[in-house]
């Protein structure tokens, strides 16, 4: 399956009981292909706020039916005006001695449906008012533009004056100026796919309407700066020809329906950055408001910021898909507080125990290849060249005197922050937890094999592992156990070459890297972690 539907002929219906289960609303039983969603705590008192058109713009309209937005939604098939008889039948449940006004976009099956309903109504003696939306700029010259998500700013500012009592007549009005003010482009990198049908995608288009039609002309955005600019600069252009070029605006961006959460981020700060901070008085959250399905695109609509204006799409509502205003603001900073390295004094120095430490650096850098190689096997293969960043990193540390290499419990802290800082990894960060734990356990006065086996606990904490689940610490777990016991460090050495050697014959991890692959391939194959502590501690037993 491409998509998550279920029968190409039910998704309308499934999409609006989807709703039903969760808003405020009541859906007509399914009858004649009349879908109406009407919101719950209607009261006749007051004026009732209609719109609807053809379904697979959700949350348009349904998503919209609630205190403060819409009375009713009336819902056609994917793309197809619902039916007068639909739209007669949405006036006939909502509309009292108050009236009702339908919302309509600019489209000839909903003027037509929705047009006709409303002289049927008035002549069964309901009081109808309409009007209609057409907020698209991208074809100036056309006789009627085309709506868009411009409309959802008709529903919210008709359904506040609506729940706040007013008349009909004001109602309306207060509609027909917010549609006389609005301005919407739409850009998208493809078309969308109706449910059922082939996937046929076009190419990126600027200006295209809600119903899959083509755009005015092709685009090829670079960028999602250059996507942003593609549609502010006529849309901006078509906005300062109606009103003062310093004319504050509602900033509103719709998502189309295929971006991601991300995307649209990206489109927000992109739009902000590109519009004097100073004309953008409140901006509607970025959300999915009038979709097109799953084209993957998005429109911008600006309106002008009149106080009533800003004042209705404030107001609260009971509505779930209205995501409410916000006012921009400049990006506030502060700088964090980082831990800073270089300006602590050094601890007391041991030239022996750093000749060792030097020692194993040169091991690790050495075995660099050979770990790498092993990893190839398994993953990505890096850990040698991860284990030689770390190792390289406390070698520079050496060098610059600041690591207290006679003081066991700081060093163990300054190399646990270097690994951290160097390392990179799910690697370093295990190798710093051990370092870090243990020098806690070396400050509480623990010896060194108690102290490296409270750091292995707090590794196992927080990474997961156990002992034969493939991972590094299948060589280390022995070694430190034979150094509690009282063996020599050439006999943990020892223990420890024997775990990472008994990593080859372990064909199931459940840790690790090794957990995703399958067990084929880990046959005969020696662990790279184990492998490498291996290694430091045959060097260390060296002395």
């Amino acid at each position: 399956m491409d998509f998550f539907y279920n029968a190409p002929d039910r998704v309308v219906d499934e999409v609006i009981d989807g709703l039903a289960r969760i808003a405020p609303v009541e859906r007509s039983v399914e009858t004649h292909g009349v879908r109406l969603v009407l919101d719950r705590d209607r009261s006749e008192d007051h004026v009732a706020v209609l719109s609807g058109g053809g379904a697979g713009h959700e949350p348009s309209h349904a998503g919209f039916v609630g205190r403060g937005m819409l009375t009713g939604a009336i819902a056609g098939e994917l793309f197809t005006s619902p039916s007068v008889e639909a739209v007669l039948a949405a006036i006939r449940a909502t509309c009292g001695p108050a009236g009702c006004l339908l919302v309509i976009k600019n489209y000839t099956g909903d003027r037509l449906n929705f047009g006709l309903a409303a002289e049927r109504a008035a002549r069964e003696g309901y009081k109808v008012r309409s009007v209609i939306v057409a907020d698209d700029v991208a074809l100036p010259d056309a006789g009627q533009q085309r709506g868009l998500a411009g409309t959802v700013l008709v529903h919210k500012i008709a359904g506040h004056y609506a729940a706040e009592g007013a008349d009909l007549d004001t109602v309306a009005d207060h509609a027909q100026r917010v549609c006389d003010s609005l301005c919407s482009l739409a850009l998208a990198l493809s078309s969308c796919t109706l449910p059922g049908h082939t996937v046929d995608r076009r190419d990126p288009e600027l200006g295209l309407g809600i119903h899959n039609e083509p755009g005015v002309r092709a685009v090829d955005p670079g960028d999602a700066n250059t996507a942003v600019q593609l549609v502010l600069e006529p849309l901006l252009e078509a906005f300062d020809a109606r009103f003062d070029r310093d004319t504050e605006m509602v900033v509103l961006l719709n998502n189309l329906g295929g971006c991601s959460t991300q995307e649209m981020g990206v489109l927000m700060n992109s739009l902000l950055e590109s519009i004097p901070g100073e004309r953008v008085a409140r901006v509607v959250v970025p959300a999915p408001l009038m979709t097109s399905l799953d084209m993957h695109g998005f429109s911008v609509t600006l309106l002008p910021a009149e106080k009533e204006f800003i004042a209705a799409l404030e107001s609260p509502v009971q509505a779930i898909g209205w995501p409410g205003l916000r006012s921009p603001s400049t990006i506030q900073t502060f700088e964090p507080k980082l831990t800073d390295h270089d300006d602590r004094e050094p601890g007391e120095r041991d030239s022996a125990r750093e000749t060792l430490i030097q020692a194993v650096v040169a091991t690790l850098v050495d075995a660099k290849d050979d770990l790498d190689a092993l990893d190839a096997k398994v993953g990505d293969g890096d850990t040698g060249t991860t284990f030689a960043a770390g190792v390289r990193a406390v070698a520079q540390a050496l060098d610059n005197g600041t690591v207290s290499s006679g003081d066991d419990a700081r060093m163990a802290h300054e190399i646990g922050d270097i690994l951290a800082r160097d390392m990179g990894g799910s690697s370093g960060v295990l190798l710093s937890i051990l370092c870090t734990a243990t020098g806690a356990a070396l400050a509480d006065g623990e010896s060194w094999p108690a102290a490296l086996h409270y750091g292995v606990e707090r590794m196992q904490h927080y990474g997961g592992a156990a002992r034969g689940d493939r991972t590094l610490l299948d060589a280390l777990i022995p070694a430190i156990e034979a150094l509690a016991d009282g063996a020599s460090l050439a006999k943990a050495a020892e223990q420890a070459r024997a775990g990472a050697d008994e990593t080859r014959s372990m064909t199931h991890a459940n840790a690790g890297r090794s957990a995703y692959v399958r067990e084929e391939a880990l046959r005969d194959l020696t662990d790279p972690g184990a492998e490498a502590v291996a290694r430091v501690w045959e060097r260390l037993a060296e002395g």
